[in-house]
């Protein structure tokens, strides 16, 4: 098969976009598929990302991955987004490719990059498939990056809200890899939509085994915390993560547990690193910034943990947790959005109320103070991960791409 893949954003960007579509593309690359990937160009950042060339040009057998001229992207220091004069170089190169379908990963990014619905028009003139694929709640996060009165943001929500319907409607089917946004999408009026299991991880790459004395004094020159309970907090330091409500959180957590026994471990990297650093030392001084960590550094980090935090109520699905599980640490998150659609209280995890300081604290406080019950969540954890391998989640993806192009098929035979 020949697939073309429009997406918004990919390595050296370590986000779950961009760590699933390599994993995507390796597999397809492994079973002898053609694809052409586009995404932006991020040599405007090679201070942050020196490796950026390593990821474009024919980077797998069978994949090419082309840049498109790119700008800034909601102010970001380390991200981009296609550019509206992009768009006839993507053009023109789909007809050189000529795929048997076209794949958008976050078409309302890309839209407002190109100003224009992207893979479209090049399908129907094509008379083969275009799919969009659902990957972040991006109308929730009107109010953690534009600081405007709620009448503003509830405008600004309903405007966007109609353009992103136009958009997703537009395409063959809208591909959704949670169960927890798939109807709330059906509510919201995209008609198209398909929910299959799509996202996946490489669990042989993650085990408790990892785990390993002194550790952190060996990797991070940090030999006061391995005696700590270590809580990691895994993604970019971005208002739209939830820290905001940790920050909120910490005096009256300072008042109910001993914070010199923990450790807070921070593996990611953003604008908010400065005031989220400000603010933990005004209660302690066990706070640790790791810096954008590369994919294949998380598992013996998360190995070498005991709780994984996500304060973030607005993933679609969230990686992360699935990562935690098959390292064999228990996962605290709030009960919203996708990343409580595999924590089963009690069993692998707790749940908080959203924006629930008293809560989150009398459950944090709770895992703190109980390593037995860390342990036996994180030995019970391992047993929720069998189904996400990218084996069986890309052959899904492909079985539906197949699909589609049996469909269209019929309809031009």
């Amino acid at each position: 098969m020949k697939i073309a893949i429009i997406t918004s954003g990919f390595l050296p960007v370590i986000d779950g976009v961009t760590v699933s579509s390599w994993a995507r593309l390796q597999k397809l690359s492994q079973w002898g598929h053609q694809v052409l990937l586009f995404c932006p160009d991020y040599s405007q950042l090679a201070s942050i990302y020196p490796n950026w060339k390593d990821y474009i040009g024919s980077i797998l057998p069978g994949v090419r991955v082309i840049n498109l001229p790119s700008t800034p992207f909601m102010d970001l220091d380390f991200e981009r987004n296609v550019a509206f004069w992009a768009y006839p170089q993507l053009q023109k190169e789909l007809k050189q490719f000529q795929p048997d379908i076209v794949h958008v990963d976050e078409p309302e990014r890309l839209f407002f990059g190109f100003f224009r619905i992207p893979g479209i028009n090049y399908s129907k003139s094509a008379g083969i498939p275009c799919v969009s694929f659902f990957r972040t709640n991006f109308l929730d996060y009107a109010e953690d990056y534009f600081p405007l009165f709620p009448e503003a943001i509830t405008a600004i929500h309903w405007i966007f809200k109609h353009i992103f319907i136009w958009i997703y409607n537009a395409y063959d089917v809208t591909l959704v890899s949670s169960q927890v946004t798939h109807p709330k999408l059906i509510e919201m009026g995209i008609n198209n939509t398909h929910y299959a299991n799509l996202l996946g991880f490489d669990a042989s790459q993650f085990h408790p085994n990892l785990r390993q004395a002194g550790f952190f004094q060996q990797y991070y020159q940090l030999p006061e915390i391995d005696q700590k309970v270590k809580l990691i907090f895994l993604g970019r330091l971005t208002p739209d993560k939830g820290w905001d409500f940790t920050l909120k959180l910490l005096p009256d957590l300072a008042k109910v547990v001993n914070l010199d026994r923990v450790a807070w471990i921070i593996a990611g990297d953003g604008p908010m690193r400065d005031q989220i650093n400000q603010h933990f030392q005004q209660f302690t001084s066990h706070i640790h910034f790791l810096g954008r960590v590369t994919p294949e550094n998380v598992p013996a980090i998360l190995a070498n943990c005991d709780l994984h935090i996500t304060t973030s109520e607005k993933e679609t699905r969230g990686l992360t947790i699935l990562e935690a599980f098959a390292a064999g640490i228990p996962v605290l998150a709030p009960a919203a959005g996708g990343v409580m659609e595999n924590i089963k209280p009690g069993w692998n995890g707790l749940l908080y109320q959203p924006q629930n300081t008293a809560d989150f604290i009398q459950q944090l406080k709770q895992l703190i103070e109980n390593a037995k019950l860390r342990q036996k969540m994180g030995k019970n954890s391992r047993q929720d991960i069998k189904e996400f391998s990218w084996d069986r989640t890309v052959d899904n993806l492909v079985n539906l791409w197949e699909t589609q192009i049996r469909s269209k098929q019929k309809i031009k035979g």
